[in-house]
């Protein structure tokens, strides 16, 4: 029985581009994990638990612009016009 080249050709490629894989694959991995030494993650939340105290602050200072004057400062930096 003959082995047809061909076949032997896509194997030994095949083989190949697998073993390529693993190995980037690794090195990946290790580079990823030496450049995150020392990093941890955060011990405590950022945010309180309450979160409507925290909302209501930033309701208090809100402004609410008309769409009119807004066009028309836009209209006017870009004709040159400025203020």
């Amino acid at each position: 029985m003959r082995i047809n080249p061909a076949i032997v050709f896509t194997l030994i490629l095949l083989s190949l581009m697998f073993g390529a894989g693993v190995v980037s694959a690794s090195w990946g991995y290790a580079l990823g994990r030496t450049a995150l030494v020392g990093v941890r993650q955060p011990d405590s939340r950022p945010f309180s638990d309450t979160p409507v105290q925290r909302g209501e602050a930033h309701h208090h200072n809100l402004v609410i612009l008309k769409e009119d004057d807004i066009l028309n400062d836009v209209k006017a930096r870009i004709e040159g016009n400025l203020q």
